[in-house]
């Protein structure tokens, strides 16, 4: 009996991760329609960090980890440029990484880990742009980017701890 509940309960969560992919696969095809009127070129709000959010919540690193990196790969190959998936996989590795140490923190809230993985996500984009120009001119804009990652990142912590307290 207990082995049937075990099954039941990895199928669940099986079910659940792909409903989670999709629905950051959704939420960055959205975003995409959405003009964004700045002087520095890729910056979107990450709708599709809610889901992210909600993984390392609901789930835990490793599964937040596996759904964004299905979503990167997916969504660029599908509505996209393969060439972004390095971008946002060094985003993508920095923001979790960095969201799991300040999750483990007493002083960061929710809209904390967002906000830190909203900044360390466009580190990681701008780190990976600097190394693929071969040219350190791009971190002059590490000041815009990480302003708008702090604003971003607490929309998306505010909406995620409504979305994970009503859930």
């Amino acid at each position: 009996m207990n082995d049937k509940k075990q099954i039941m309960s990895k199928n669940k969560k099986i079910a659940y991760r792909g409903m989670l992919t999709a629905l950051a696969m959704v939420l960055s095809y959205l975003e995409s329609f959405i003009p964004v009127f700045a002087a520095v070129p890729g910056i979107k709000i990450g709708l599709a960090n809610i889901v992210t959010i909600f993984a390392l919540y609901r789930l835990g690193v490793m599964d937040a980890a596996v759904i964004g990196l299905i979503r990167i790969v997916l969504s660029a190959l599908l509505f996209g440029n393969p060439v972004m998936i390095i971008y946002s996989l060094a985003g993508l590795i920095l923001s979790i990484a960095a969201m799991t140490l300040a999750k483990c923190l007493p002083f960061f809230g929710m809209m904390g880990v967002s906000v830190v993985g909203g900044v360390f996500h466009n580190l990681g984009q701008l780190l990976a742009a600097a190394f693929m120009i071969r040219s350190v001119s791009i971190l002059y804009y590490l000041g815009i980017l990480l302003a708008v990652g702090a604003v971003a990142g607490a929309v998306i912590g505010v909406i995620s701890g409504i979305i994970l307290k009503r859930i």
